[in-house]
């Protein structure tokens, strides 16, 4: 079943962007989504080649959602987690994901920006942004995007990051919605689901 979007807000696609220290943390967030309830979910997170499906692999062990490499113009689907992979810009298209190699944006491919301001394209006041810890101000932009769109911004507790700089920036700039720790984003996540 694709998820299309819904401008009711009846549909959900939730973004996580992370950078370091993001390993530990988008999987914590993970390991408490239920796959019967939770939104599918889109993940930028700044990492080096570690082979093939090796960051999926090392999630999947962590949650009972479906965690996978996007591949282009894969549907989205719910109860799955779908990662950008290495060197490659993920971006929400209507029902479905593409892949870019345009140039890095604050640096990085994948870009946090270019995923969150995609899904607000696309997915309007039904996506929900997550930004996780990192040590830069990739995702703040996107985050403005999110808003804009009239979607829900969750940023993890600065305090409970690896690197706070990344949280910091979105809280900074007046762009979170909910400040919270990482349990906390899974419960909200949750309740979303839920609810539609």
């Amino acid at each position: 079943m694709t998820v299309m979007p819904s401008e009711s807000g009846g549909r959900r696609l939730v973004v996580v962007g992370a950078s370091w220290g993001g390993l530990d943390a988008v999987g914590t967030v993970l390991a408490d989504l239920d796959p019967d309830s939770s939104p599918p979910v889109a993940v930028a997170q700044h990492r080096a080649d570690l082979g093939e499906d090796a960051l999926a692999r090392a999630l999947q062990g962590r949650t009972r959602m479906r965690v996978v490499e996007a591949h282009d113009k894969a549907a989205i689907e719910p109860g799955a987690v779908y990662l950008a992979p290495p060197d490659y810009h993920l971006l929400v298209e209507d029902g479905h994901f593409a892949l870019s190699l345009e140039p890095p944006v604050r640096y990085s491919r994948p870009s946090i920006d270019a995923l969150f301001e995609s899904a607000a394209d696309v997915y309007g006041e039904s996506v929900v942004a997550v930004l996780l810890t990192g040590a830069n101000d990739d995702g703040t932009r996107g985050m403005r995007a999110v808003k804009r769109a009239g979607g829900l911004a969750l940023v993890q507790d600065p305090s409970t990051a690896v690197r706070p700089e990344m949280p910091a920036s979105a809280i900074a700039a007046g762009l979170a919605d909910r400040v919270l720790g990482l349990p906390a984003i899974a419960a909200a996540i949750n309740d979303l689901g839920a609810a539609v």
